[in-house]
């Protein structure tokens, strides 16, 4: 990771650390750590949202801990939210302890949705306005036990090369590990800068959209300020399911929210973040149609 890093920033800090408190700001998870039975999860896809949308695809979070055979996960990542309950298309950042035997669940979600009036960034707290645990069409999800524990502490800054802080610890793993996919998921903090980020509209598109060109008109692009708490999951290849190999949202604490491109400040860009590999990728729900459309 320390050897890819520097290849795209100036300064690069790789060490394995203590997981930091993350029930503390600027996280505020319902869990201290990231650690323990480490698990990703694909759920559903963009096929289910492109070309046109099918509104079937809705998932409970608390049934998808159980599927990962982890019930009372801790469940963190970026999906679509859930528009059957939200009665809006959104983009969803799940913070979520999932129901077991011992503990109810807590839902500290966030969803961004862009607002009607001036076409600027919303940024709400799910629990404040449903007390369900649903996402829907498509999600990209790192689980584990919420513990604390050791993990791997990423510091980035000054960005010299073109790649996102995602797409190059991705393709670092890629080169490293070859034909042996490894996945990891953990929080990033992006410290100083702003990024360019996107929101789906309200309203799911009533005309077919074939091609990137045609999904990026479609969009809500901004450019979003520090500090963001970001939320990724990303794998060095696909083993064969049609994965999406990189998804990161993030939340704030000033409004702002949704799904990260890059950073648009590469002289001043601070990240810090928690990682983890995982042990284990579940897919569920896998289109049996698909195209490579709206994966960026």
């Amino acid at each position: 990771m320390q050897m890819g890093l520097k290849d795209n920033f100036a300064d690069v800090q790789v060490s394995v650390v203590e997981c930091p408190d993350l029930t503390k700001e600027p996280f505020t998870f319902p869990v201290k750590g990231i650690c323990g039975k480490t698990r990703i999860a694909e759920v559903g896809g963009v096929p289910y949202l492109l070309p046109l949308v099918n509104q079937k695809k809705v998932y409970d979070l608390n049934k998808i801990a159980k599927e990962i055979k982890l019930p009372g996960a801790f469940i963190l990542g970026a999906g679509a939210g859930p528009f059957q309950t939200l009665g809006f298309n959104s983009e969803f950042m799940p913070v979520i302890q999932t129901e077991s035997e011992y503990k109810p669940p807590v839902n500290g979600s966030y969803f961004a949705h862009v607002n009607s009036a001036d076409g600027g960034c919303l940024l709400e707290k799910y629990s404040e306005k449903r007390h369900d645990f649903e996402c829907a069409l498509l999600a990209n999800l790192f689980a584990s036990e919420g513990q604390p524990g050791k993990v791997i502490e990423v510091k980035a800054k000054r960005r010299t090369g073109p790649l996102n802080f995602v797409t190059c610890m991705r393709q670092t793993l890629e080169k490293h590990y070859g034909n042996k996919p490894i996945g990891m998921g953990g929080t990033f903090i992006i410290q100083k800068g702003k990024v360019k980020s996107h929101i789906m509209p309200a309203e799911f598109s009533s005309c077919p959209l074939n091609s990137d060109e045609d999904v990026n008109k479609w969009l809500h692009f901004y450019e979003m300020k520090a500090p963001l708490v970001c939320l990724p999951v990303f794998v060095s290849r696909d083993p064969g399911f049609d994965l999406r190999l990189e998804h990161t949202h993030f939340f704030s604490h000033h409004g702002e929210g949704g799904h990260y491109h890059y950073d648009t400040t590469p002289d001043i860009v601070e990240y810090l973040g928690y990682f983890l590999p995982a042990e284990f990728l579940y897919r569920i729900d896998q289109p049996k149609e698909t195209h490579s459309v709206g994966r960026d």
